[in-house]
């Protein structure tokens, strides 16, 4: 049976959005959301009607053209024109899945009833949901603040016929898929336009997206660091609850009762000989992973309340009978919870490239390079240097986008939040991390091999029998690439099994 999901004003969660979309499931708008929208169009249309004042975006134009007054016979063409002259993106396009959750989004944003669009609008974005209609939406342009403009107008120039849209993986011309569906163009009314542009689908799209890539990697990074510590013959003592108990930061307790709990019936933890102390980034585990969660519960708590949040401008307060124009538009929030995430996350690659580098060094009885027969092989010297790579851009990219403005509009935007750069960083580093975390999976599997026959704890045991379905042992050297992939892939096809906000 098809499942549907109703749109209504409730808030949204991560895992209400992460069923909508590895589930399939189709949206509908409830009855309070379709009677919040008319209600608001109603009240808007009314108000045009009995009188004439200047309202900004409605019978005014836009930015620097605030003073300009627009007739209303020409009120549509205002819209319309919006849509048209601030589809200006650039750079490649953005993924599929990001674009539905722009659409989900902004669904979700407009049904609360204080946008003053029609009911048809939305529904037809509905339509656009249910179908797999993927609008082609660019990722240059949003300077994050009177709204992701540029990307927000790409995603909905197909109401009109504009544009490009995937359907049933081809690319077509709007005007094609809304022949194909029988549809007439929308035709928008007054406040549509700004209405669907204003707005931080794009910066929360992409935050949302990241975070649930995100909450699976804290998890696995664990997982992976606790293969790891028995691969390098390392102790269990900084992770033993009484040392975390009087530094409680709840990231870090976490993480260490997590990788005692993965290590509980391990024998490489048992063995006796052990060095004294291990280096920082096996002891210092739950310090730097803990802080990373932390930092992204932060983030998540931010991004929940955007997402569940009216973003456009002005906002209109029907039952009070007022129109407000303001900045809720504005993605400083955003813009620095997602730049504190990249930073956040970076550090997730670079300790787990610093494990890399331990593993293959030779040291506590292990095979230089991890291999048999090394200096006819290289086995895995060079897969650290992919991943020191990888660390060295994300360093890079982590540095904030939101301690830059550029004014727009002839001074009038004057200040902005430059969220946009910073949600499509932090989506790029969330995936090299994966990158960097498949390669320390791919080394400490090759690492415990030599360990063998002690074993680790069931868990991790029966998660290496599934790795090496995927990825077999390196007996001699072999084109690593493709055992990287393989690593990488399998990490990704995990389900995400928890949502940490």
């Amino acid at each position: 049976m098809e499942k549907v999901h109703y749109i209504s004003p409730d808030p949204l969660s991560f895992e209400t959005i992460n069923h909508i979309l590895t589930e399939n499931q189709k949206l509908a708008l409830s009855d309070t959301s379709t009677e919040l929208i008319v209600k608001c169009k109603n009240w808007l249309d009314h108000k045009l009607e009995t009188e004439d004042g200047p309202v900004y975006g409605i019978n005014t134009g836009f930015g620097a053209l605030h003073n300009r007054s627009v007739s209303r016979t020409e009120l549509n063409k205002l819209q319309e024109n919006l849509l048209l002259s601030h589809a200006c993106g650039a750079g490649p396009e953005v993924p599929h899945d990001v674009v539905r959750l722009m659409l989900l989004l902004k669904i979700h944003a407009l049904s609360m009833g204080k946008s003053g669009v029609q009911l048809k609008t939305v529904e037809r974005l509905i339509d656009f949901f249910n179908k797999g209609i993927v609008p082609v939406v660019l990722e240059l342009g949003s300077l994050g603040a009177s709204g992701d403009l540029a990307p927000l107008a790409h995603l909905f120039l197909p109401l009109l016929g504009h544009g490009e849209v995937w359907l049933n993986d081809q690319k077509i011309t709007a005007g094609e898929m809304l022949s194909q569906n029988n549809w007439e163009p929308i035709k928008l009314e007054a406040k549509e336009g700004l209405a669907l542009l204003n707005g931080t689908q794009f910066m929360s799209a992409h935050a949302v997206y990241t975070l649930l890539r995100a909450f699976k990697v804290v998890k696995q990074a664990d997982i992976i660091a606790a293969l790891s510590i028995d691969a390098f013959n390392g102790r269990i003592d900084p992770f033993l609850e009484h040392l975390h108990a009087v530094r409680p930061h709840p990231g870090q307790v976490e993480t260490a009762g997590h990788i005692r709990e993965l290590l509980k019936d391990s024998e490489l933890i048992k063995q006796p000989n052990k060095e004294v102390q291990d280096p920082y980034s096996f002891r210092c585990i739950p310090q730097v992973h803990g802080a990373v969660k932390d930092a992204i519960d932060y983030v998540a708590k931010v991004v929940k309340t955007e997402i569940n949040s009216v973003t456009d401008n002005p906002i209109i307060f029907a039952d009070e009978e007022v129109i407000l124009s303001g900045g809720n538009f504005h993605g400083e929030p955003l813009a620095m919870a997602l730049d504190f995430m990249g930073i956040a996350i970076t550090e997730l690659a670079s300790i787990s490239e610093r494990r890399v580098y331990r593993l293959i060094s030779g040291e506590r009885g292990l095979p230089v390079f991890l291999v048999a027969n090394p200096g006819l092989n290289s086995g895995f010297m060079i897969p650290q240097y992919a991943a020191a790579s990888i660390v060295s851009l994300n360093k890079q990219m982590a540095t904030p986008a939101s301690v830059d403005s550029i004014p727009s509009s002839n001074e009038q935007e004057d200040h902005v939040s430059m969220g946009g750069n910073a949600a499509t960083k932090a989506l790029k580093i969330v995936r090299n991390v994966e990158r960097v975390l498949g390669i320390e999976l791919f080394n400490a599997a090759q690492a415990l091999d030599f360990r063998k026959p002690a074993k680790t704890s069931k868990f991790l045991e029966s998660f290496l029998d599934e790795f090496r379905k995927e990825v077999p042992f390196v007996h001699e050297d072999k084109i690593m690439y493709m055992e990287i992939e393989k690593a990488v892939d399998f990490l990704k096809n995990q389900p995400t099994t928890e949502f940490r906000f």
